[in-house]
C-alpha cells in the first residue's frame, strides 16, 4: 500500500476531541512537543476502548509503540481543542500503522500529522502475536 499524503480533515475516518491544559504549554507558550505523542496515544487508545472493545486493565494482549514519527505544522495553544483525526494505512498478522492528524478547533489544515505503528504481544511473554479479533475488527474499519 502507497505511503498516503492527503492530510486534510476528510482524509480521517475517525475523530475524538482532547482539549489542550495549561501544564501542555511550555516556555514558548505553545504546547510542548512531546505532548503531540501524548495526544496520538491517547486518540488511538479512546478509538480501541470504544471501538475495539479494549480493556487495558485485563488485556492480555496490547499493542506496544515500536516507531513513531511527527511533522509540526502550526502551534498549538491553551485554551483549544484538538480534534484528533486517525486512520489506518497497514495491518499485518501482529502490526498496524496508524496516520494520526492533529487539527485545532475548526481549522481544515492539520496542526501537526503523525504515524504511530503498534505491534500486538503477548502481555506475560511480550512475543508479537496476532491482533485480536475485535480490535482487528475495529483497526480495518480505519483502512484508507
Amino acid at each position: 500500500m502507497g505511503e498516503v499524503t492527503d492530510f486534510s480533515r476528510e482524509s480521517f475516518k475517525w475523530f475524538t476531541t482532547i482539549p489542550t491544559r495549561w501544564i501542555d504549554m511550555d516556555i514558548y507558550g505553545h504546547v510542548n512537543n512531546v505532548q503531540y505523542y501524548s495526544y496520538f496515544d491517547t486518540a488511538i487508545a479512546q478509538h480501541l476502548i470504544e471501538v475495539g472493545k479494549l480493556d487495558p486493565n485485563t488485556a492480555e494482549i496490547v499493542g506496544l509503540v515500536v516507531e513513531t514519527s511527527c511533522t509540526f505544522r502550526k502551534s498549538i495553544g491553551f485554551p483549544a481543542n484538538v480534534n484528533a483525526g486517525i486512520r489506518v494505512v497497514r495491518v499485518g498478522t501482529s502490526s498496524v500503522r496508524y496516520e494520526i492528524g492533529l487539527f485545532i478547533d475548526d481549522d481544515p489544515e492539520p496542526a501537526a500529522n503523525g504515524y504511530f505503528v503498534h505491534v500486538y504481544v503477548n502481555k506475560e511473554t511480550q512475543k508479537p502475536t496476532e491482533i485480536p479479533s475485535p480490535r482487528l475488527h475495529a483497526i480495518n474499519e480505519l483502512k484508507v
